[in-house]
């Protein structure tokens, strides 16, 4: 369940290859066999370890909604000495999951030829716990605060800053890790991290206060599938039947939560069943809400998109000038898939 992703880092993620990968063809098409009725091969490479963000894709394996569609669905787990980007222009995986929209724009300002698919949590997870005794409850606490924030994720509060109107230099943020001890020795009155992460969480205490980053007016999706623009154009009914495959798991999971714990636990035995079931409703809700009662599951809104790119445009995030809406995003997955992906709220309660 743990995941302390190398997600938001902005510039140093990609700096180290994304001269070479944006030299590389946009992408091998997909090697679909010669024997129309075997199974087409795709490989999805995951910005981090599977984990409770993955639990509809690994349901549509466990449940046979990727053969039912002509798929041999193979993971590629990712981790801290792995790169996303790289597999899937190189054509060695045709499907990429990022964990947050922030990433995607990045690689495409430095002219990686990449777009968003669909976005399997309708706001990113990273959230900022504080507790009662300090607590953070909104932007007109910041000033007030330690805030304790990683240094590959330190762009999250200069944008917040921005949107908000307060001068970065009036706020006090103090570098840390993933791990939230800084917060429960009182190093810092805030940390920030997924709030999915429940387990490490706990330490602080039941009546921590949780603020995620989209109450503080920073907009972002999370568990985001992309793929080449060549991918896109020569092999996009491969990419809808894999979206329409994983919406159906997550359809699944949503119906049978534990059980669909359960099984991804049999699947990937490393997790841990206690806190998985502590934590899907918490999934449900990110995955789920009134905009995918209406479009389905994976929904976007590229309006949404926009105002993210604009954002982080203006605390100077693109060195080489900011991406065009365009060429972040397609629709054309979602729409061949409208009839296929559940349209349901979140849960209940």
């Amino acid at each position: 369940m743990l995941k302390t992703p190398n997600l938001i880092d902005r510039r140093s993620l990609l700096k180290s290859t994304v001269a070479g990968v944006a030299a590389m063809s946009a992408g091998i098409q997909l090697v679909l066999p010669e024997d129309a009725h075997a199974a087409a091969k795709v490989i999805v490479k995951y910005d981090w370890l599977i984990s409770n963000g993955q639990i509809g894709d690994v349901i549509a394996v466990e449940n046979g909604y990727f053969k039912d569609v002509g798929l041999e669905v193979e993971f590629s787990p990712g981790g801290p000495n792995s790169s996303t980007i790289p597999p899937v222009i190189s054509g060695a995986a045709a499907i990429g999951q990022f964990s947050e929209t922030s990433q995607l724009f990045n690689a495409r300002a430095a002219g990686v030829p990449v777009k968003i698919l669909a976005c399997g949590y309708r706001t990113g997870p990273y959230a900022f716990t504080s507790k009662p005794d300090k607590p953070l409850r909104s932007a007109a606490d910041l000033k007030g605060l330690k805030i304790g924030i990683q240094p590959t994720a330190r762009f999250i509060i200069d944008a917040i800053a921005a949107k908000n109107g307060i001068d970065i230099n009036d706020l006090t943020v103090v570098n840390v890790g993933f791990d939230k001890a800084p917060l429960v020795r009182g190093d810092v009155d805030a940390i920030g991290g997924w709030i999915t992460n429940t387990q490490a969480l706990s330490i602080i205490g039941e009546d921590r206060i949780d603020l995620l980053v989209s109450d503080l007016g920073l907009s972002s999706y999370a568990e985001v599938y992309f793929a080449t623009d060549t991918a896109i154009e020569t092999d996009i009914d491969v990419l809808a039947n894999f979206i329409g495959a994983v919406g159906k798991g997550w359809g699944w999971t949503h119906a049978n939560p534990e059980e669909a714990v359960k099984k991804t636990i049999a699947a990937h035995p490393s997790l841990d069943l206690e806190w998985e079931l502590k934590t899907i409703d918490l999934i449900l809700k990110m995955s789920f809400d009134a905009n995918t009662a209406k479009d389905g599951w994976g929904t976007f809104d590229p309006a949404s998109l926009e105002t993210q790119i604009a954002l982080f445009d203006k605390i100077g995030q693109y060195d080489n000038g900011r991406p065009k809406l365009e060429d972040v995003h397609t629709t054309k997955v979602l729409e061949m898939t409208a009839d296929q992906r559940p349209k349901l709220n979140a849960p209940a309660g």
